[in-house]
């Protein structure tokens, strides 16, 4: 937790960019003023003319509303239900262990964490991709891997209740969902991936990521194949590649979400098995279809309540804070006394 205050969402992610699907038009909600203020004009353009009509997108723009409020406390249900009743394959892989973690990961984190650590220095361990800030390195072992991926697979045919990543990804498991964020992510964010993005991503706070959204994305050919381009509710991701045998899909990155550019110049980056890469949450990316096979994707949203705490990354304001469980989203109620030590303590750079 963050200097011990609890951590709190944005109001913009319960009724910012509603998608009203009979206008097809994404809208910003918060009362029926504001609604036919901001995108009156636009939902007439559309065809919504009559006051008939504008009440039944507006009782269709509420009801998706609640339904957002309502995840996070559904997802604490999934979670008490998981806990009690299912019966885990390989309980070892749900406490972190070094035994996990590559031989070079490890002496990547050793680097980082010695008095004479650098930027320079640690760019000679791990591959660096353009000029984007998009890095590969090893973190994991194979067997654990082939492990993790075991243990999804049998929660993924239980009967248990599955909450989805995200609207964009029908399949895939919520880790604080399945138990591992107290015994395993927040130890890896911690512990190892901290040191790491300290001098990666100084300016995003790197050295005090104190929250994360951590979960498992499914590719396959009946189901998801691909990812279309988006950006992280995050100030740094982490995505690493569990496997299984898969062809294709390469990730692709384009600009960075505040500084778009005329005509975007796209990367291209395998993905390669055990290894993941690291970039700002802000950058624009998604991932290309697979041809065969399936793969597993470890992602971490790593946040930083100092940074998002003066500029929410989705609506570009200062957040609106609300009530939420657990990491909410990231933010934190900052005191006026100890707001400037809290950012110059991240801003390094």
């Amino acid at each position: 937790m963050s200097a011990g205050r609890p951590f709190l969402a944005c109001a913009c992610f319960f009724s910012d960019n509603v998608f009203v699907e009979r206008y097809g038009l994404h809208v910003r909600y918060r009362d029926e003023g504001q609604l036919r203020r901001d995108h009156g004009r636009a939902l007439r353009e559309r065809g919504c003319r009559s006051e008939e009509e504008f009440r039944a997108a507006l009782r269709e723009i509420e009801a998706e509303v609640q339904r957002r409020k309502q995840l996070t406390h559904q997802s604490v249900e999934r979670k008490a239900i998981i806990s009690k009743c299912y019966k885990r394959k390989h309980p070892e892989v749900y406490i972190l262990q070094d035994s996990f973690l590559a031989p070079d990961f490890l002496e990547i984190v050793r680097y980082c964490t010695s008095p004479d650590a650098h930027l320079h220095g640690l760019l000679r361990y791990i591959k660096s991709f353009s000029d984007k800030r998009i890095y590969r390195l090893p973190v994991f072992t194979e067997e654990f891997c082939q492990a993790f991926v075991d243990e999804l697979e049998n929660f993924e045919q239980s009967d248990m209740p599955k909450g989805r990543p995200n609207t964009m990804n029908n399949y895939g498991v919520l880790l604080n969902e399945l138990g591992m964020d107290e015994t395993f992510i927040t130890p890896l964010r911690e512990k190892y991936l901290q040191p790491i993005t300290a001098l990666l991503y100084p300016d995003l706070g790197g050295a005090c990521l104190d929250s994360h959204k951590a979960f498992v994305v499914k590719y396959s050919l009946h189901e998801d194949l691909d990812l279309s381009s988006h950006y992280d509710n995050a100030e740094v991701t982490l995505n690493v590649s569990l496997g299984k045998d898969f062809t294709e899909g390469n990730l692709y990155f384009g600009d960075f979400s505040q500084d778009p550019t005329p005509v975007p110049k796209y990367i291209e980056i395998e993905h390669v098995g055990a290894q993941g890469l690291l970039h700002r949450g802000g950058q624009i990316h998604g991932a290309l279809p697979i041809a065969s096979g399936e793969r597993w994707n470890l992602i971490i949203w790593m946040r930083s309540s100092a940074i998002r705490n003066q500029l929410c990354p989705m609506c570009n304001k200062k957040p609106e804070l609300v009530e939420a469980e657990g990491f909410g989203d990231g933010f934190t109620e900052t005191l006026e006394d100890d707001a400037p030590e809290t950012v110059n303590l991240c801003s390094l750079w």
